[in-house]
């Protein structure tokens, strides 16, 4: 149902009355009159022609969903998605979820910035005086001219966003927004790698594969079998532009059969799976080598494939240079340095899952033909997500499912996407990485940094200390990165960072510690071409129109980067602008894609269309099918060119990196315990492991400040009847959640829906709290309790890694 929208297909117009109990009706339910209307002269106005804008919610949860914006006196009052295709599995409608129909409270919300604001309080008060956009500019220039001159523009750093992924000229990926084409037209900027999505799976599979590819969820269709370790579309893709619909038509077609391994009961299984395993949080590759160990012994991989496609498997296949027995068998089998055999017994005490769960578990795997064998994010997010990532690729790897139709590398899904020109950006002349997570570490001890202790990539070693952040449609400066409290303090001394410019929507979080606010339009009020991220077997474009006219004194991000440009000189404001306008980019850029791709229709013709879809023309998106149709024409992105099992590269890291007792980097793709997991001596005071899940109310915290959203989905902790019981708690009770970093209140949802020993709250709650006192988080964010120790490979964020005590409050 749309924002406003009446259901059981009701015309809105019938509904509108003019008496109060007319009024009443309509306000329970959910359907909102234009601002200021009394019902009457709501009557009259429904009877004029709406303007109908098609706009998009670009947010970051994988989907990217068309809007229609019923708009009447320069205000949108109703909000519809996708209407147009026949609604047929690869050419269905991109409907949008509550999400993005929720769109007009967000765009009308009270807490939008309307004006540019100087911090007047101490950082993260939220206290901000109002100044004119040439003040707020002005300042701005000087600030970032000045740690230029006096550390360098490795000391400038753009922080890690994701609030409008889905754009183009208005995408917020720091590596490919206005902002660093701006800073790489300026000297540079100090860069990341990885993102808070994907840092361990997406460091990892390139090791095994040279990159991080899975077939479209719409081949599913040619499978037997649908394996999902920690893969939840249903909440995190749920709409029409995301991959659930392809999930249900694709199992539809084929009568897979569907078994979702995780700690907690999704939406995903909710009863269109075929079992549920529930397996403890960090434990996904002692399971795969639970499972090897009955397919090496029953017979049941598939050795032409593992000898034509594979090293490392066995002796055979073992690189020069490796140690005897150093193979994935010997692992499995116990003839390597552990001299542990993974049997399943082994296993089931790992994971707490049934040893003859796990051996029917293999021998379906293995005699499934084909597999479809997934793994979502969630698992990666660990502290040893690493090796888990490249674990749950063995699973297809060993059965000889990669490169096929209907099977799968092991990681998530890939899509169709059709052609789509980004902003271009000049190359960035400063060479160095850090991190995307380290950044906090970067403020407090740059220069100590180094590459193989932090993984800093491009030199040695940090020179400078972060000195100023740009932060740019994100809410990462607190509320999704970790360890609020030890982040809030380290923010707090201005003699570490000395200038954080935020431009955002809203007074978020992150944006309490900004020195400079900066209100940025939203992408539905200004133009842009937005393509599909995860569609399965159908592409589309999406061309959104300003909805309104701007309002206050909210700019784009492009007027605003073209400003400040302006300001460092004649030079950099040629360079970045190559004096186009907006809306002049806008068509130069579609005009490359036409060149490239010409059944596109014409500018002015999607224009108008507003949305414009593709079937993809090779029915589904098969990862690595060139590579296993001919290895030889068609080798990987490898060393070896194949499939790599044992990774010499790997090996290499492992011997030359610093890391803690705890830490583990392996040629292999093997299981280790970790810190904060379930065999950690702490669970003897904090004997809860907890981790995140994403929320259908939100999109990371994107949407999070939307009342209607949070009364359909309450923030709750998930706890097991048996750990609730012991603690005298029961549903709705408020707990207090804690561990030596922190504390938050929650209500308790006590359900069956998650395994004993495990608790699990939606991750994007904005933070509450008072920083001066108690700092108890009274918004329930996960973040308050999550570690900035990294995960050793990628140095990546291990949220998901987490030790709590739970208690009644």
């Amino acid at each position: 149902m749309s924002d406003n929208e009446p259901s059981g297909g009701i015309s809105r117009r019938t509904l509108v009355k003019s008496t109060a109990i007319g009024s009443l009706a309509l306000a329970a339910g959910g359907l909102s009159l234009p601002f200021g209307l009394r019902p009457a002269a709501a009557a009259v106005q429904q009877a004029r022609e709406d303007k109908v804008v098609w706009g998009a919610c670009s947010v970051n949860c994988g989907s990217r969903c068309a809007l229609r914006l019923h708009v009447r006196d320069d205000e949108v009052y109703w909000v519809e998605t996708d209407n147009t295709g026949d609604d047929i599995y690869g050419n269905h409608q991109v409907r949008a979820c509550l999400r993005g129909r929720s769109i007009r409270r967000r765009i009308n919300h009270p807490d939008r910035l309307n004006y540019p604001m100087k911090r007047v309080g101490k950082r993260g008060e939220g206290k901000f005086e109002r100044i004119t956009w040439d003040e707020a500019l002005d300042l701005l220039t000087a600030s970032l001219r000045d740690v230029v001159a006096k550390y360098g523009n490795e000391a400038v750093y753009i922080n890690y966003s994701s609030g409008i992924v889905g754009g183009n000229i208005t995408r917020s990926s720091p590596y490919a927004s206005l902002v660093a084409r701006l800073m790489n037209c300026y000297g540079g900027f100090l860069s990341h790698y990885g993102t808070y999505s994907t840092a361990q799976i997406a460091c990892a599979m390139p090791y095994t594969y040279g990159s991080n590819e899975g077939n479209s969820t719409s081949d599913i269709e040619n499978s037997k079998l649908v394996v999902m370790f920690g893969n939840n579309p249903a909440e995190t893709r749920m709409s029409g532009g995301g991959i659930t619909y392809y999930l249900e038509q694709a199992r539809e077609r084929s009568n897979a059969r569907m078994i979702v391994i995780d700690p907690r009961y999704t939406d995903t299984a909710a009863g269109r799976e075929d079992e549920w395993i529930p397996i403890r949080p960090g434990t996904d590759a002692a399971l795969v080598a639970g499972i090897a160990w009955v397919l090496i012994n029953e017979n049941l991989v598939d050795q032409p494939f593992l000898d034509k496609y594979c090293v490392g498997y066995d002796e055979t296949t073992l690189p020069e240079g490796a140690p005897a027995n150093g193979h994935y068998k010997a692992y499995i089998l116990g003839q390597g340095d552990d001299a542990t055999a993974k049997t399943p017994e082994w296993a089931s005490r790992i994971t707490g899952i049934p040893v003859d769960r796990i051996v029917k578990l293999a021998r379906e795997i293995g005699t499934a033909k084909p597999a479809y064998i997934c793994q979502g994010w969630g698992p990666q997010r660990q502290a040893n997500g690493e090796l888990t990532s490249r674990a749950i690729a063995m699973l297809p790897i060993l059965t000889g499912n990669v490169g096929i139709n209907g099977g799968n590398s092991g990681a998530r899904e890939s899509t169709y996407t059709i052609t789509i020109e980004r902003m271009p950006l000049p190359e960035n002349p400063v060479k160095t990485q850090i991190s995307c997570f380290s950044w906090t570490d970067a403020i407090a001890r740059g220069p100590e940094m180094t590459a193989t202790r932090d993984g800093v990539r491009g030199k040695d070693k940090l020179d400078v200390p972060i000195k100023f952040i740009w932060n740019y449609a994100g809410n990462t400066i607190i509320n999704q990165h970790s360890d609020i409290n030890k982040t809030h303090d380290i923010l707090q001394d201005e003699s570490k960072c000395e200038m954080i410019v935020v431009i955002d929507n809203f007074m978020t979080s992150s944006a309490k510690y900004a020195d400079l606010l900066l209100p940025d339009l939203m992408t539905v009020e200004q133009e842009d071409i937005i393509p599909n991220d995860y569609a399965g077997n159908m592409g589309y474009l999406i061309f959104l129109q300003p909805v309104t006219a701007p309002k206050f004194e909210r700019k784009p991000i492009y007027w605003i980067m073209s400003e400040v440009a302006k300001r460092l000189g004649p030079n950099v404001h040629q360079r970045f602008t190559e004096g186009r306008t907006q809306a002049e980019w806008l068509q130069y850029l579609y005009a490359k894609m036409v060149a490239k791709d010409p059944q596109l229709p014409s500018y002015e013709e999607l224009k108008a269309m507003g949305i414009y879809k593709r079937k993809d023309p090779n029915g589904h998106f098969v990862a690595y099918k060139k590579f296993r149709d001919d290895p030889a024409a068609n080798p990987l992105k490898t060393p070896s060119g194949k499939i790599e099992i044992y990774s010499s590269r790997l090996a290499d890291i492992a011997g030359s990196w610093q890391l803690e007792k705890d830490e583990t980097i392996s040629p292999l793709p093997v299981y280790a315990s970790t810190f904060e997991g379930w065999d950690d001596p702490e669970r003897s005071q904090f004997p809860l492991q907890l981790f995140g899940f994403h929320y259908k109310a939100r999109t990371h915290s994107s949407y999070g400040n939307v009342d209607v959203l949070q009364a359909a989905c309450r923030q709750e902790v998930w706890l097991n009847p048996v750990d609730a019981a012991s603690r005298g708690i029961a549903n709705g009770d408020m707990v207090r959640v804690w561990n030596a970093r922190g504390e938050l209140r929650i209500p308790a949802k006590v359900t069956p829906r998650i395994m004993p020993g495990v608790s699990a709250m939606g991750q994007g709650a904005w933070h509450d709290a008072n920083m001066t006192g108690d700092r108890i988080d009274h918004g329930s964010c996960i973040n308050t309790l999550t570690t900035h120790r990294p995960s050793p490979l990628a140095k990546g964020n291990p949220q998901h890694t987490n030790l709590v005590q739970i208690e009644k409050a």
